[in-house]
């Protein structure tokens, strides 16, 4: 056996082993930092280790200071866990080692990544001709898609960011709901274009369509020329409620103003996926671009974001490179659809996960992450003090037990006893438990000890 051979073997058996530990370890980690630095060793020695005893080592001291966010109790944020075929792909993609950047170079990764991106758009019920990028993460979906919207739009004003940069253009009104996720904040921050002008969102944090045309409407804040290049955020699953914008009425309020329309669904935009909740997504197809996670709800292994644009040619237009060494294809690669040129085969595990699941496993999946948060609500509702404070339409609870310090203390109790991780947040002012259902292999078994576990944090 040669050291490569002995040293994924090693890996193989640790990886085995952590996996079936999720059922009965506790959910949060057992070790600090400096605990795990000192098994690790801080000094970096001068003389070589076998691969496999590096193997070992990583390991076995890191164990202690993993959080079972694979297992499923972890609820503490809209994260997914991995799905048994995209984890096995995963592991491939690592060994084939792709630079899969264009088609010329790894023929495999694109047919990949076309017929992924192909099935993504019909499960989602999204026009069947938008690009479709791979990113990193649904942070960079934004900024990926935002890029393509701020490019078109000062392009429609006659002037081209590409060519002469933002300074001295046309300012780029973004307009966004006071209950959107702080990663479009980022975005737009990557982006030059600085905070957003929020519109009033209501209690379930839906923005106001009336209020949003108004906004529309009005000027610039600052300026008395109309509106100018302007992009509407709306959002496909409130962080904390779930809850969905109203795309029929904002996005038409959005077209009449002439404006790029972008959906942040990085969790939320799967309800297309299931017959049972595509009505939360009714309008959301008339956007021009979309921004989701296949890590979230689809459950593929971290660094999976999407990036989808109604005008491929918007996408390449933005995020496309020339370079005398690359070979480069007519019909376009890979490259052109996302910022970095160096990145893994993302779309082997969608891939792998979507034909694991077909379209009714999909659907399941979403259907059965919906189930739970509404378990976890009823559940909830019942213990004394204990108050739901949202819409259960989706996989997100948000929940108070009387007032904030009571609140606290049921989360510390809860993290300390670690059947389940389950975080606190600020909501509307008041301080909450927010549960997220995620994770694929989130049980009913599962649900009824993690409510047992709130009842004792509780009592």
């Amino acid at each position: 056996m040669d050291e490569r051979e002995a040293a994924l073997r090693q890996a193989h058996g640790h990886a085995v082993r952590w996996l079936a530990s999720l059922s009965d370890r506790p959910v949060p980690a057992r070790a600090p930092v400096d605990e795990i630095v000192s098994a690790l060793g801080a000094e970096l020695p001068d003389a070589p280790s076998t691969p496999a005893d590096v193997v070992d080592l990583l390991a076995t001291a890191c164990e202690p200071g993993l959080t079972a966010f694979p297992g499923g109790r972890f609820y503490g944020f809209v994260v997914g866990g991995t799905e048994p075929a995209a984890l096995a792909a995963d592991w491939l993609v690592s060994a084939w080692d792709q630079n899969c950047v264009m088609r010329a170079v790894s023929p495999a990764y694109t047919a990949v990544e076309e017929i992924a991106g192909a099935w993504l758009l019909d499960l989602l019920g999204l026009p069947p001709a938008c690009a479709v990028g791979f990113t990193t993460g649904a942070t960079m979906a934004n900024f990926t898609c935002l890029t393509a919207a701020r490019d078109t739009v000062l392009r429609s004003a006659g002037w081209n960011v590409a060519h002469d940069g933002l300074t001295g253009g046309p300012p780029v009104r973004v307009i966004a709901g006071q209950d959107r996720h702080m990663a479009i904040d980022l975005a737009l921050r990557y982006l030059g274009l600085g905070r957003p002008e929020l519109v009033p969102a209501d209690g379930q944090g839906r923005i106001d369509p009336e209020a949003l045309r108004r906004t529309l409407t009005s000027s610039a804040p600052g300026t008395g020329d109309g509106p100018g290049p302007t992009i509407v955020i709306l959002q496909a699953g409130d962080i904390h409620s779930g809850a969905f914008d109203s795309f029929p009425e904002t996005v038409r309020a959005a077209r009449e103003a002439d404006a790029w329309v972008h959906v942040d669904g990085a969790f939320g935009l799967w309800a297309a996926a299931s017959p049972a909740h595509a009505h939360l997504t009714e309008g959301c197809a008339q956007a021009d671009s979309w921004a989701t996670d296949a890590h979230k709800t689809l459950n593929v292994p971290y660094d999976c974001g999407l990036a989808i644009v109604r005008d491929p040619s918007a996408l390449r237009s933005a995020m496309g490179l020339r370079g005398e060494y690359l070979i480069q294809h007519e019909h376009g690669d890979p490259v052109d659809k996302v910022p970095e040129l160096s990145r893994r085969g993302r779309a082997f595990t969608v891939w792998a996960a979507l034909r694991s699941l077909g379209r009714s496993g999909v659907a399941d999946l979403v259907d059965r992450l919906c189930r739970h948060a509404r378990t976890f609500a009823t559940g909830i509702r019942a213990i004394d003090g204990a108050t739901v404070l949202n819409d259960v339409v989706f996989t997100q609870v948000c929940a108070e037990f009387g007032d904030d310090e009571r609140t606290d203390r049921v989360l510390d109790r809860l993290l300390a006893e670690g059947t389940a991780w389950i975080s606190g947040s600020t909501w509307h002012g008041r301080r909450v438990m927010r549960i997220s259902v995620s994770n694929w292999s989130t049980t009913d078994e599962d649900v009824a000890r993690t409510l047992s576990a709130i009842r004792r944090a509780a009592s």
